[in-house]
């Protein structure tokens, strides 16, 4: 390993900056994405139309197969109505047709199900409908409309904002942190303190009956972040473009994430799949000023 490439990674460690994106194999030459880096891309100017099925709210997979046909017809619609900004948007829109639909509330249909933070047998029936129904119907309904067939019909976007929006886990992330402990500055000069509990978090306490304790979430999983990297790893298989998801890290200077396990997180780099191609991680408190402590113990 280079030194300015392991000084690169001791800094994101640190401090959640920079980013790396990594151009492997067939999408060697995808060095256009988006902000959220779920969409790649080899060509300039090139557009996507994104949406998100929230997962967390279906119950049966026959359902489910018949949203994927839905949402996929929906977006092709939208390739043909949108307005673009320039007229180069507009030529590789036909060019391409990327549609990127994607899923969300993940983690509440596995905890809905009594599941660990993993992709299950029953989790890979499902993206194998996800995946199977879009291509299918992404080929069929643009034969019939007689446009141009997608490049690629699955993106997984973080759905930060709609996740919140929709009372569910985001993208394919773990629930933040059940309940945790915040603290702000007043007037710019005295620390306040609050305590959390998150609404999704609560929701599905609310609707399942599961148990707080039970909910790994994204700060319970930080100190192993190989599963987080797996769960990312499995779901690819599924998706033609790519996945946004952060991996949160312990705070820098702990015994998981110091300068003893700087060279630890770039030997995983070749094992991930095809596509996995961006890498971000977020130390706890890498802010200045900011910090969370999380409750192990909160009545809900």
């Amino acid at each position: 390993m280079g030194d300015v490439f392991r000084t690169n990674i001791r800094q994101a460690l640190r401090t959640a900056e920079p980013g790396f994106s990594f151009n492997f194999f067939d999408q060697e030459q995808d060095t256009l994405r988006n902000a959220c880096t779920e969409v790649t891309s080899a060509d300039d100017s090139d557009v996507c139309n994104l949406g998100s099925i929230n997962m967390g709210r279906i119950s049966d997979i026959k359902d489910f197969a018949d949203i994927v046909d839905l949402a996929t017809k929906f977006l092709i619609c939208g390739t043909k109505k949108a307005k673009l900004p320039y007229d180069k948007v507009y030529t590789v829109r036909e060019k391409n047709r990327r549609l990127g639909l994607g899923l969300m509330g993940m983690h509440e249909w596995l905890l809905a199900r009594g599941s660990k933070y993993e992709v299950t047998k029953e989790l890979h029936q499902w993206l194998s409908v996800y995946k199977g129904i879009s291509d299918s119907v992404s080929a069929s309904t643009a034969d019939s409309l007689n446009i141009s067939r997608p490049v690629a019909n699955r993106a997984i976007a973080p759905t930060g904002s709609i996740g919140i929006l929709a009372g569910t886990s985001t993208g394919v992330e773990p629930i933040f942190a059940v309940a945790y402990k915040r603290r702000y500055l007043k007037n710019g000069t005295k620390w306040h303190y609050q305590y959390v509990v998150d609404s999704a978090a609560q929701e599905i306490i609310d609707l399942y009956g599961v148990k707080p304790e039970s909910i790994e979430s994204a700060l319970d999983l930080a100190q192993d972040y190989k599963r987080r990297m797996k769960f990312q790893a499995d779901v690819q298989d599924y998706v033609d473009m790519s996945i946004s998801s952060t991996i949160n890290l312990p705070p820098w200077g702990s015994k998981y994430n110091s300068e003893d396990t700087v060279d630890d997180l770039p030997l995983l780099l070749p094992a991930m799949p095809t596509g996995c191609a961006v890498l971000p991680c977020t130390p706890t408190a890498a802010g200045a000023g900011n910090h969370l402590a999380v409750c192990l113990t909160v009545k809900l």
